[in-house]
């Protein structure tokens, strides 16, 4: 029986050649990327997303999620943080959805790798402040440097484990950011409720001060906030739960050790936790650039209060600044500067701290 073509007369398939004929054995090459096979829908999206590059239509990093209402300025109002709403040019020709940059994919050196604080001023930081670590990575060539002994002192009063490892593997647990030798591997944050911010303002006999952030996606500027709240006698940070910043290891770095003294609070929906709070009592403030009165001229600001903070650029959602009681302004010089998350309520704490000092003096 002959051993060439496809199959016997008989219809079954002919045996193979057995090593003979390797010239008709050639693969095709490799697969080709899910973005050039044909009829793909990877390959589709990617078609779809460069006609609409060609049309000039709107970039979908900037198109509104279901639900959401028009957006009211920030307080000082101003442009959209940098890099927010782009999309990544290597994330559309692969068809994947577009994603700002920011989420698509962390820069060497972003310092935001999930649950590891890098660095030793952040790593002796947060060891002083008791933040709960897992375990201590040591480079195996560290300096002479008082703040590694001091780090390597307080992680073994901890009972906490050190691991000396090699560059390499502080890379790649710290996601490329600037490590200096010394990495700590932070416990996942255990959220508060709602209720437990004004449990511990009661507890501490204080008119309760909370601060909400509405549509804050960066973990810097929560830690920021969180140590503003610490520095200025805030109760605690209110987060929703979807497109929101998280307790990462970038919002411990940012808050040096202060998320160790200030809880956070995830909620399921921003707006009916701010309406339970107000029928617990307390006034709800929006930070606003529109606002008819400044942070420093609140009538409320000795009264148990929440501060919302919108997001840079997109400010309030419609929503949230229909739920405040008061629309509160922080002047400023220029109205086309903007202020981020952190400090605008770095502000807003201040003015209120200030205002209760004054009429306690009084």
């Amino acid at each position: 029986m002959s051993r060439t073509g496809g199959r016997a007369k008989s219809g079954k398939p002919r045996p193979g050649t057995g090593g003979k004929g390797r010239d008709k054995l050639e693969g095709k090459g490799p697969t080709p990327p899910a973005h050039l096979r044909p009829g793909h829908p990877a390959q589709r999206r990617a078609e779809a997303a460069a006609r609409e590059a060609v049309r000039g239509g709107t970039r979908r990093a900037g198109r509104a999620e279901p639900g959401d209402g028009p957006r009211s300025p920030v307080a000082g109002g101003g442009t959209r943080s940098a890099g927010s709403g782009r999309l990544s040019a290597r994330s559309a020709e692969r068809g994947g959805e577009a994603r700002p940059r920011a989420e698509a994919g962390r820069a060497r050196g972003a310092g935001d790798a999930p649950e590891i604080v890098a660095g030793r001023n952040a790593v002796l930081e947060a060891l002083r402040a008791g933040v709960p670590a897992v375990a201590l990575y040591a480079g195996p060539r560290r300096d002479a440097d008082d703040r590694v002994r001091e780090a390597v002192d307080l992680a073994a009063a901890a009972g906490m484990p050190m691991i000396e490892t090699g560059r390499a593997e502080l890379d790649r647990l710290t996601g490329g950011s600037v490590h200096q030798g010394l990495a700590l591997k932070v416990r996942p944050y255990a959220y508060a409720a709602a209720e437990d911010l004004t449990e511990r303002a009661r507890a501490a006999g204080a008119p309760a001060l909370v601060v909400a952030l509405d549509g804050v996606t960066d973990p810097r500027n929560l830690g920021a906030v969180a140590r503003s709240a610490a520095a200025f006698g805030g109760h605690g940070v209110l987060v929703p739960a979807r497109r929101s910043a998280k307790v990462t290891a970038g919002a411990w770095k940012a808050s040096a050790g202060a998320l160790a003294r200030v809880p956070v609070a995830q909620v399921p929906n921003l707006t009916r936790a701010l309406a339970a709070y107000q029928q617990a009592g307390l006034f709800v403030v929006g930070l606003d650039a529109g606002g008819p009165t400044t942070v420093a001229d609140l009538a409320v600001a000795d009264a148990p209060l929440v501060l919302v903070v919108g997001s840079e650029g997109r400010g309030l959602s419609r929503l949230v600044a229909e739920r405040c009681d008061v629309l509160a302004r922080i002047p400023m010089a220029a109205e086309t500067e903007s202020l981020n998350a952190g400090v605008a309520a770095g502000i807003a704490l201040h003015a209120v701290a200030a205002a209760r000092a004054a009429r306690r003096a009084s």
